[in-house]
């Protein structure tokens, strides 16, 4: 069995690191490069940098912040925010960057996916999937969580598969920032539905919202954001925690 990864996530506002609930009330959470050096430590897997406003103030990510985190981890990271042309996704990788996620810009021009996975592979691209409820159905929403599109996310993530994805992070905004735990049931469905691996996004607040997420849906990490920053629970800890419960994990 594949072992499952814990993975931090740095949300960028104006060059620092900050958090919200339900993708509003933003507050700042430290300095990104601190926080980077901080988890490899740790012992966190992979590491997720998303410029959350990039898309919306229709600019590129932060390429100089991007250089600097590359340079001081050896861990694979994931970029993400502004990303609208194969161009952009290059840049950057030349900056440091193991892999590109994509968001906004995959739904409004879905070609892009495959444009990136033919030049990098497959394995270079991430698309991100920002889903809340409405009513019955999972909707795939844009713009950083603030506009709906006519999307049902179950189908999204099969195109997305079939245009080269290579995985998917899958944020529920129901969930996102409430500490309540990770939504299981969109999040395992999703990952039923498809053959590459998903990150679960929002809503990790204990050791045990983990645990509920790696015995109960066959995601193949979990990411979480302010219970890190915070330092409410330690990586070690987590870590440690999961392989008690005989969850396969990376010591």
């Amino acid at each position: 069995m594949l072992k499952k990864r814990i993975i931090p996530c740095l949300d960028i506002k104006d060059g620092r690191t900050v958090k919200g609930i339900n993708f509003v009330d933003i507050q700042d959470a430290g300095d990104p490069i601190e926080l980077a050096k901080t988890y490899v430590q740790q012992g966190a897997d992979e590491l997720v940098f998303l410029d959350i406003t990039a898309t919306i103030e229709k600019r590129a990510t932060l390429l100089e912040l991007v250089e600097k985190i590359a340079q001081e981890i050896n861990i694979p990271f994931t970029v993400g925010g502004g990303i609208n042309s194969l161009e952009d996704a290059a840049r950057l990788i030349k900056a440091g960057a193991d892999k590109v996620s994509v968001n906004s810009s995959a739904v409004k021009n879905p070609k892009l996916i495959k444009e990136i996975a033919d030049k990098f592979g497959s394995q270079c691209v991430v698309v991100a999937i920002d889903t809340k409820l409405i009513e019955k159905d999972w909707m795939v929403f844009v713009h950083g969580g603030r506009t709906i599109t006519p999307l049902k996310t179950l189908e999204w993530v099969k195109e997305v598969e079939g245009l080269g994805a290579g995985e998917i992070l899958l944020t529920s905004m129901n969930n996102d920032g409430t500490k309540s735990g990770f939504a299981l049931d969109i999040t395992s469905k999703v990952s039923n539905s498809i053959n590459i691996p998903v990150i679960a996004s929002g809503g990790a607040g204990s050791k045990d919202h983990f645990v509920d997420l790696f015995k109960n849906t066959t995601i193949s990490a979990g990411l979480a954001a302010s219970i890190f920053h915070y330092s409410e629970i330690p990586i070690p800890e987590l870590k440690e925690y999961l392989i008690a419960q005989n969850i396969p994990i990376r010591k």
